[in-house]
């Protein structure tokens, strides 16, 4: 799987050098907290994060995408890692008007702490506002690299999302529901559970080329920085529209 990925990720980056008729764009987003599937990765104190993004007519995008992070240790202990960088690539297209579809891969990186690199594939589904994805890794968060409790064979984990982007006047309503399971989950709760759920329920809010969102995150895992909370966001894309 690791080759397969690596081979996927590699022709997408000549698929950019060759596409025609794309667009570049770069987001920078300010969070109060770094919420990942219901964890907080900055330990529920604030973020800076970074995109640049490639698409083009085609329907091919890559980009990569930076946070800054709590301290997360390499596995062995000897590495930290302060920043995380992930790199993806993907295709996106439609069926009709209100079908669409989406898959990818995603690289996840920790510079300095190299232990915690895995890889993910993901296809989603959308259907005017509702989006449903799957997302699987043989690797997750590079448990392949740790001492795994017994009983747990490897670090293989599936994530299923549903989300729905609802207008509701000048505002947008957001919803998210989430399903983790798996080797690599029951391994990253440390073989107290393996699997939970995650929830969301936000409020944006789009005006001159800022976006501003309030969310509501909640789980239901019993790991330290799984407790409930209140997010705000304000990002940005440049190039700025002129509208």
């Amino acid at each position: 799987m690791k080759f397969l990925a690596r081979g996927i990720w590699l022709g997408g980056l000549l698929a950019v050098a060759s596409a025609a008729q794309a667009e570049v764009t770069s987001t920078v987003t300010l969070v109060s907290d770094y919420d990942y599937r219901g964890f907080s990765q900055s330990g529920t104190d604030p973020a800076v994060q970074l995109s640049i993004d490639y698409a083009a007519s085609s329907g091919f995008y890559a980009g990569v995408w930076a946070s800054t992070i709590d301290d997360f240790l390499d596995y062995d202990g000897n590495g930290v890692a302060e920043t995380e960088v992930d790199v993806y690539a993907g295709f996106a297209g439609s069926f009709t008007d209100d079908l669409g579809w989406d898959a990818g891969i995603n690289y996840y990186t920790y510079p300095g702490a190299s232990d915690l690199n895995y890889f993910e594939i993901y296809g989603k589904l959308s259907y005017k506002a509702l989006t449903g994805a799957i997302y699987w890794s043989d690797d997750f968060a590079g448990l392949d690299n740790a001492d795994l409790p017994p009983g747990v064979a490897s670090g293989s984990a599936l994530y299923f999302s549903l989300d729905a982007a609802i207008p509701a006047g000048p505002l947008s309503l957001g919803l998210h529901a989430g399903f983790s399971t798996g080797d690599g989950i029951e391994g990253l709760l440390g073989g107290v559970e393996d699997s939970y759920e995650d929830y969301s329920i936000g409020l944006s809010y789009a005006a001159n080329n800022f976006a501003t969102e309030l969310k509501w995150v909640l789980m239901d895992a019993h790991q330290a920085g799984s407790d409930d909370r209140v997010l705000l966001s304000v990002s940005t894309t440049l190039p700025w529209s002129n509208d």
